[in-house]
């Protein structure tokens, strides 16, 4: 390579000769840099969400190619972040794609020392038993004042921020319909 080459490949140079006085387009773009592509090019589909973790409600954009989440980022378009996300809305990605997320059921039962895989329907079927019992144990027909209360002091609710409102209100329908007065959510606390 001669000097002439050298200097031509120097941005510097570049930046000074070409209509890009200010190095803010192709003065300063290398050649190697010329031929990359965004990974989200290569997306097929682009789906709407919003931030898993906290009540603010940061819109996402998904992108998706193969039926598999290739990046996560923030929506330019949404009036609440305008594009941009948290450390933790970054990382959104791990959160769906990482190698540590679980993808199966574990329980580990009373008093022992270890997990052991449980299939979905049993699960749930565990989690409504222990309810109703939990709803059972704790109902209270009449308070201490004689008044009728018809409500159950053995389960409460704490829902998360990142519920819509359909979901919310279908979780207080829910739990109102149990009988639990003890029903909370994140964003409230």
């Amino acid at each position: 390579m001669g000097v002439r080459e050298w200097v031509e490949r120097w941005p510097v140079y570049r930046q000074l000769t070409s209509p890009d006085p200010l190095a803010r387009g192709r003065a300063v773009q290398s050649p190697r840099y010329a031929g990359v592509r965004p990974r989200i090019a290569t997306a097929d589909i682009e789906a709407g969400s919003v931030c898993p973790y906290c009540a603010v409600g940061c819109a996402q954009r998904v992108f998706v190619r193969d039926e598999q989440v290739i990046q996560i980022e923030g929506n330019p378009e949404s009036p609440i972040s305008r594009g941009r996300l948290c450390p933790k809305g970054s990382a959104s990605k791990q959160l769906v794609t990482g190698p540590q997320r679980e993808q199966k059921v574990l329980y580990r039962p009373p008093y022992g020392t270890s997990w052991r895989e449980l299939g979905l329907d049993d699960a749930m079927g565990m989690v409504a038993d222990r309810v109703l019992d939990a709803r059972r144990k704790g109902w209270q027909d009449i308070d201490e004042h004689g008044h009728r209360v018809r409500r159950t002091m053995g389960i409460a609710s704490l829902g998360g921020a990142t519920l819509d409102n359909e979901e919310n209100y279908l979780i207080k329908k829910l739990f109102t319909a149990l009988g639990a007065v003890q029903i909370e959510n994140q964003a409230r606390i």
